[in-house]
């Protein structure tokens, strides 16, 4: 094979990261006991590029608009659930997804191929080595709950870039330990407190417990009925928040 030289190695190869793994980077996390089902969907009336997520008692079911009148769905169950709807045939599968999707967006079908994803919390315990520096999923695999996983590894990819960048410009090694570690200084923060949010959030929402049910009924009435605090998780979901680097911000390097 072809044997290519680099200053510097970038893992974005996912959770289960080869270069991450080559490195002698070890994982912490736990697994969910939870699986994603996710395939896109036809529907008869237009989407109006709005995203939709119902809360149910096994995970939640994001509605996300592609093209067209066509959405992707990300529809979390318990483990073994999942892995029984994963196996019926596609009649049978829309048959179940029927009820819990509803009928706002009128008869439903399938526009692709249908794929299962056992989750789980997985956190590098560093994001830098050797001459190597990970991004996104092979940095951090959170739970989709927020719909944040993307965000964040854009963000990775837009600190890094703007590390890198600077450094080469002061003449330094750009895969120098020290150089990309300012990388792993300024992701890591936000990276955790993702990480933490979106396991609470997990817990909090994906459970029929009557007093938890409660709390976060009593919640997302008052973010509602709060402008202010409902911009401020808009923005926060749109990933316009805490220290973002120039690309992020749609300025040049």
């Amino acid at each position: 094979g072809q044997r290519l030289r680099a200053r510097v190695l970038i893992g974005c190869d996912g959770k289960t990261s080869e270069v991450a793994s080559r490195a002698r980077i070890k994982r912490t996390g736990w697994r969910y006991g939870q699986t994603a089902l996710v395939c896109a969907i036809a529907h008869e009336k237009p989407h109006d590029a709005t995203a939709h997520q119902f809360f149910m008692p096994a995970g939640p079911l994001a509605i996300l608009p592609l093209t067209e009148d066509r959405s992707s769905i990300v529809w979390t169950e318990r483990q073994d659930e999942a892995n029984r709807i994963q196996a019926l045939d596609d009649a049978n599968y829309l048959q179940e997804l029927r009820p819990r999707f509803g009928d706002f967006l009128g008869d439903i079908s399938l526009a692709g191929e249908r794929f299962a994803y056992p989750l789980e919390l997985s956190i590098a315990q560093k994001f830098v080595g050797d001459r190597v520096a990970l991004v996104g999923d092979a940095a951090h695999a959170v739970h989709p709950i927020a719909g944040q996983g993307l965000n964040a590894g854009l963000k990775d990819i837009a600190a890094l870039a703007e590390v890198v960048t600077d450094a080469h410009r002061r003449g330094e090694d750009i895969g120098r330990v020290d150089v990309l570690e300012r990388y792993q200084q300024w992701r890591r923060f936000d990276t955790m407190t993702l990480a933490i949010a979106t396991d609470a959030f997990n817990r909090l929402f994906s459970n029929d417990n009557s007093l938890l049910r409660a709390i976060r009924d009593i919640g997302l009435a008052a973010t509602n009925s709060l402008p202010g605090l409902r911009r401020g998780f808009i923005r926060e979901a749109a990933g316009l928040t805490g220290d973002l680097p120039r690309l992020a911000q749609g300025k040049p390097l």
